[in-house]
């Protein structure tokens, strides 16, 4: 098979198609919180979460929505000046308040000049049907996409980390929420602990069953100011983190079982040098990372889907 372009389905490509220009994401912090550290269903949250991680400095929950996209806006326009934005409601769980709080709050974000469209980050236990509607009815004018912290296929992870939801939880929300004219998204950590290779490799199977279009994937980092830090300091023989160099080659055989029409939106993430505590992949860059994966994709002559068998 001759390729012109990745071995894989890409975030950027997806952009340029649907919008004909370059879109950025504006993250917010509206401050928000989550079910399992405000004592709804228990506390502390999920063992590897600290939020700091990935919040810009211009996020601060105290500055309103229009306050934040419009000096996000200023950041980036400097490079690019004639682009679109896309709000990302980033931080925490930013489904979970009352339907008329949450109305406002994208509609405010939606009337920014130049916001094209809203990416919400959310949990598979923390959405109302009145949220679904809403997001229906806003899709027919704007670009809306709807993306859950899946984090992994099996129970007995889920329960580990501290979840406090079931993966039958999160494929009962996504069935609710196909088919409404808004993207669906999935998030998943790779390497959580006590999950072996095959686990991980089967969460590639499982996930393409769900109504997804995009996938956003990165390796377990464990980081300051979270629980993990602890058990990890305590018992660090629990944790069998990726080196960089199994990563890449992991990430070639992951693709090739993934359904092939999901876009890879990220291969990876990674913490704030200073809350980092483990692995140290000695300073490589995402961007440099990704172009490994596509190397080791072409050099073990695979690519998305290659594998993957429709259920």
């Amino acid at each position: 098979m001759k390729f012109i372009g990745k071995r894989y389905l890409d975030y950027s490509s997806f952009i340029k198609l649907t919008f004909g220009e370059r879109v950025q994401k504006i993250s917010l912090d509206i401050g928000f919180s989550c079910p399992n550290r405000d004592g709804t269903k228990d506390y502390g949250g999920c063992t590897y979460c600290n939020n700091n991680t990935f919040n810009p400095d211009y996020c601060e929950p105290q500055k309103g929505i229009k306050q934040q996209l419009e000096e996000g806006i200023s950041r980036f326009s400097i490079k690019y000046k004639t682009q679109k934005y896309l709000a990302y409601f980033q931080a925490y769980t930013n489904t979970y308040s009352d339907f008329e709080s949450l109305r406002k709050m994208y509609d405010e974000a939606l009337s920014v000049p130049n916001v094209v469209g809203l990416v919400i980050g959310t949990r598979p236990d923390c959405i109302s049907n009145e949220v679904i509607d809403y997001l229906e009815l806003l899709s027919k004018k704007h670009f809306i996409s709807l993306e859950f912290g899946v984090e992994s296929t099996l129970n007995r992870t889920l329960e580990k980390v501290n979840r406090c939801h079931s993966y039958d939880e999160t494929i009962a929300t996504y069935d609710k929420c196909k088919n409404k004219g808004f993207h669906l998204g999935a998030h998943l950590i790779i390497g959580l602990p006590g999950e072996t290779k095959e686990d991980l490799l089967n969460h590639a199977i499982e996930v393409s069953k769900l109504p997804i279009n995009t996938l956003k994937l990165h390796h377990l980092q464990i980081v300051k100011q979270s629980i993990m830090a602890s058990q990890h300091k305590r018992n660090p023989e629990n944790f069998d983190l990726f080196t960089v160099e199994k990563y890449i080659k992991f990430m070639s055989e992951f693709v090739s079982l993934l359904r092939p029409d999901i876009i890879i939106e990220r291969f990876i993430s990674q913490a704030p040098i200073d809350l980092l505590i483990a692995p140290n992949w000695n300073g490589l860059k995402n961007f440099e990372i990704v172009s490994k994966i596509d190397k080791q994709l072409e050099l073990e002559n695979t690519w998305q889907g290659k594998n993957y068998e429709a259920f």
